[in-house]
């Protein structure tokens, strides 16, 4: 990874990142009229601050890829078998999303069925870009696709999830996961490997 690599994802990122959260925030406001961003009520205002607070989600998903290849690398060396290492990230999913329900069930008033949504959304399209990956490099990238998109997302979309709104989890969880998505599937391409290198 030479700093012209990076700086190619990190700039591509940023502007996924903002163009989605801007996408979706006009659909939110559009659909709901109480729906303001930072509680910004002229147009002009909103447009610009989706626009800020897509690129900063998508500079908290840089930050949590990075993270997550560095952790992944040290891993690696710890765990040499890699049907052991795959093993505990198929665990690692599915506690993600038993956690998506239960945690944010805990403390609600709600039945626990109207917080599957997001996760089976997850698991959706966790399951369709791990499949893109393959097509695009082997078959060894499902499950580490697999685990970013699901158990990274997660940690990284912990903020939205505090608030416990549809319209902020949605508001984040679109630019978090485009930005994921982006960089998981474009890093052999910048890397110029058709290898799996994550």
């Amino acid at each position: 990874m030479t700093l012209r690599k990076w700086f190619y994802l990190f700039w591509t990122t940023l502007f996924i990142g903002a163009i989605s959260a801007l996408v979706i925030g006009i659909i939110l406001q559009t659909n709901d009229q109480q729906f303001s961003f930072l509680n910004g009520s002229a147009v002009g205002y909103n447009i610009v601050t989706m626009l800020l607070g897509g690129a900063t989600i998508s500079v908290l998903s840089q930050m949590g890829f990075f993270a997550y290849l560095i952790i992944r690398f040290i891993a690696i060396g710890i765990v040499r078998s890699k049907w052991v290492w795959d093993v505990l990230q198929i665990v690692l999913v599915i506690i993600a999303l038993i956690d998506l329900v239960y945690l944010r069930d805990a403390n609600a008033q709600e039945s626990w069925l109207s917080y599957t949504t997001l996760p089976l959304m997850m698991l959706i399209v966790g399951l369709g870009i791990s499949y893109w990956k393959v097509k695009l490099t082997n078959r060894n990238g499902f499950i580490p696709t697999l685990f970013f998109m699901i158990v990274v997302t997660a940690i990284e979309a912990v903020p939205a999830l505090r608030l416990d709104t549809a319209a902020s989890t949605i508001f984040m969880m679109v630019p978090l996961i485009a930005s994921n998505a982006w960089q998981i599937l474009i890093l052999s391409k910048v890397l110029k490997t058709n290898k799996e290198p994550i």
